[in-house]
């Protein structure tokens, strides 16, 4: 069975042997939340690539500190994969992002699509973020990443196409697509950005202005997905035809 993991602000310099600690709300959650006590192991991570094994010598209701036991790092998978997520109504956009983490996303960029039922403005826009950023940091630690992936600023239809020019692979999901995702060469480097539209669909003029930038409308097959589950779909497709799968 898995450890519980939480996130560490810094783990740099860590060694077998040492010292570390959690605060604040982190460390509430593990001692009063997850009810983390002396003795036990949990794994903690700072989202960077490493991850500590720790066995727990003393809390209290706002800390942890442990003994480390072991220390491991990862580089950064390859290929990279850059979801763009147009931004759905009610609570799908926090669900997709979790299910995006779950499933391996690197970057996870939230779209204001010209047909978007939802628009982030003022502090709306500061709390939609924030909620987003918190949820794909909880989905990570849920599902053991050593890297976590980042949730972007929000990005406007000519930032999706500067991303998507500069994609190894820059696939835009489209019921009207000819070519089926399934027929695509994957690139085992690089940035695979993946593009999902709003629950009113993508312009013309979006279309347009990605296919300028070389990336052409792809479909998955008969069904039409809601916008939430449309990119974990596509992402997990990709990613089994990667190394990051095999």
């Amino acid at each position: 069975m898995s450890l519980p993991t939480f996130l560490a602000p810094d783990l740099s310099g860590t060694v077998v042997g040492g010292v570390v600690g959690l605060d604040g709300d982190e460390a509430r959650h593990a001692v009063v939340v997850r009810r983390i006590r002396v003795g036990e192991q949990v794994a903690l991570t700072d989202g960077v690539g490493t991850t500590a094994v720790v066995t727990v010598s003393a809390t209290t209701k706002s800390s942890l500190t442990g003994t480390v036991s072991a220390v491991g790092s990862e580089q950064p998978e390859s290929p990279r994969l850059v979801v763009v997520q147009a931004i759905p109504k009610g609570d799908r956009g926090e669900l997709a992002v979790e299910m995006l983490t779950e499933v391996g996303a690197d970057v996870i960029v939230p779209w204001a699509a010209s047909r978007s039922v939802a628009v982030w403005r003022g502090e709306r826009a500061a709390k939609s973020l924030a909620k987003w950023r918190s949820t794909a940091r909880e989905a990570a630690k849920q599902a053991r990443r050593s890297w976590h992936p980042s949730v972007a600023e929000m990005a406007s239809t000519a930032d999706v196409v500067a991303l998507l020019r500069d994609a190894a692979l820059s696939v835009v999901l489209h019921e009207a697509g000819t070519k089926p995702l399934a027929a695509l060469d994957v690139p085992a480097a690089g940035d695979i950005v993946v593009v999902v539209g709003p629950e009113g669909g993508i312009s013309d003029d979006e279309l347009a202005a990605f296919a300028e930038a070389g990336a052409e409308p792809l479909r998955m097959g008969r069904s039409v997905l809601r916008t939430s589950t449309a990119g974990v779909a596509a992402a997990a497709a990709l990613l089994s035809r990667t190394p990051r799968w095999r």
